[in-house]
């Protein structure tokens, strides 16, 4: 636990990792993987920020399995990949930040339309990103999903990742499986909270045990995980507290980190401020039928939710008050005010996105000059940009310039970007 007088700019260890300071770049996806592999435009996007000051950036997000991509052009684990991912983390190291891997499997969030593969989920249902249904997980898709978290994680290190984040959130496969309304099993994977958290517990035991192996203990392990899913019959506080402590007795975990909301079931819950549906209609590529529909209804579905800083507290704090293990506090972290509020609640790190995707520079801003206000509107116009190249839209041009070559291996710079 940190005190009142901890400096959120000050180094800070994570885990067996030094970071500088105690600011992570959350894991936003960078629209900027084109052929599922690493691109000179996602280098310069994590450049950005680690040469803007944060203590380690976060890359989103890395599939373990092929039907765990949210869409064709995300990344995912396999040895064609390796060598953008090793230079990837060669140039931030080269900067003085560390860099983490989201690693997860997108479950009913998956495009399975767009991945050429079924999509999983605790049982089966329609999926509108797809436009398919999602095929019932059964144990023995469980197993694998659980070994190719432990591959994922094995490659990770080797690849000179400082830490790996497993992604538990936003109704992700093991997030689909912690909802009691999306995961009705009445098998040893459903009904009680024990059951319905043995997936991913039994995630993160298998990246712990491959950390150790390929790591020797010397890369961090975070899970991000859900306080609440924002919708009824979804996974909620008291549930996710009770889960959280469960995570900790585990003993696999370095930190947690706080997140909300749902990528389908209510996304705006994660985000606050305003609701771009129509842009992300445009932009986005969905079904013509989807994309038609939320231009008629994106209003009703994408519920509004006001910004205001620190949106999350409230919530975390019941799990700083449950908990000895580091938390990372995420949701409206725009300035150093908010950053020592959550130092001086007892959050050892917090995260940032938006604010970053505007001003990559904000934390040397912040260090240079504390009364620094960030110049995000949280008007969420970003959202919709994902696919095309995530990047702020009150810039005329891209934050991080121009696409780039795919790097594959060092002798691809020649090659062209697909488009998204």
């Amino acid at each position: 636990m940190t005190d009142s007088t901890t400096d959120p700019l000050a180094p800070a260890t994570l885990g067996p990792v030094t970071l500088r300071n105690r600011v992570i770049k959350a894991a936003t996806f960078e629209g900027a993987s084109p052929g599922a592999l690493v691109s000179d435009r996602l280098i310069d996007y994590h450049l950005a920020v680690a040469e803007g000051g944060v203590g380690m950036t976060t890359v989103a997000y890395l599939a373990v399995a092929p039907e765990g991509r949210t869409h064709a052009d995300c990344i995912y684990w396999r040895p064609e990949a390796l060598p953008g991912l090793r230079r990837l983390t060669e140039e931030v190291h080269a900067t003085g930040a560390k860099i983490s891997a989201q690693i997860g499997h997108a479950g009913p969030v998956a495009n399975a339309k767009s991945n050429g593969v079924p999509s999983l989920a605790p049982t089966r249902s329609f999926n509108a990103l797809g436009m398919a249904f999602n095929r019932a997980a059964t144990a023995e898709d469980l197993d694998r999903v659980v070994e190719q978290h432990g591959a994922a994680a094995r490659m990770a290190v080797e690849t000179g990742f400082d830490a790996i984040e497993v992604h538990l959130g936003h109704n992700y496969l093991p997030s689909s499986f912690l909802s009691p309304r999306l995961n009705p099993r009445t098998d040893e994977f459903g009904g009680s909270l024990a059951n319905r958290a043995s997936f991913p517990r039994r995630i993160l035991a298998a990246v712990r045990e491959a950390v150790a192996q390929v790591g020797g203990g010397q890369v961090a392990v975070l899970a991000k995980m859900n306080m609440r899913d924002g919708y009824r019959g979804g996974f909620d506080l008291p549930e996710s507290v009770e889960f959280a402590r469960l995570l900790e007795s585990d003993g696999h975990l370095d930190a947690l980190e706080l997140t909300g909301g749902s990528s389908f079931m209510n996304p705006m819950y994660l985000f606050r401020g305003d609701a771009p549906y129509r842009e992300m209609a445009a932009n986005m590529p969905l079904h013509p039928v989807i994309r038609m529909g939320m231009r008629m209804v994106g209003k009703g579905f994408f519920k509004e939710y006001p910004y205001k800083p620190l949106y999350f507290l409230d919530n975390a704090r019941e799990f700083r008050r449950a908990l000895s293990m580091p938390l990372v506090l995420l949701g409206g972290v725009t300035d150093l005010t908010g950053m020592r509020t959550a130092m001086d609640e007892g959050f050892e790190y917090v995260a940032m996105a938006r604010a970053l995707l505007r001003e990559p520079d904000l934390v040397n801003r912040l260090r240079a000059d504390p009364s620094t206000v960030s110049r995000c509107t949280h008007c969420n116009l970003c959202m919709s940009t994902i696919y095309p190249g995530t990047h702020c839209h009150l810039d005329d041009e891209h934050v991080y310039g121009e696409a780039h070559p795919i790097v594959a291996d060092s002798s691809s710079a020649d090659r062209p970007e697909t488009s998204s």
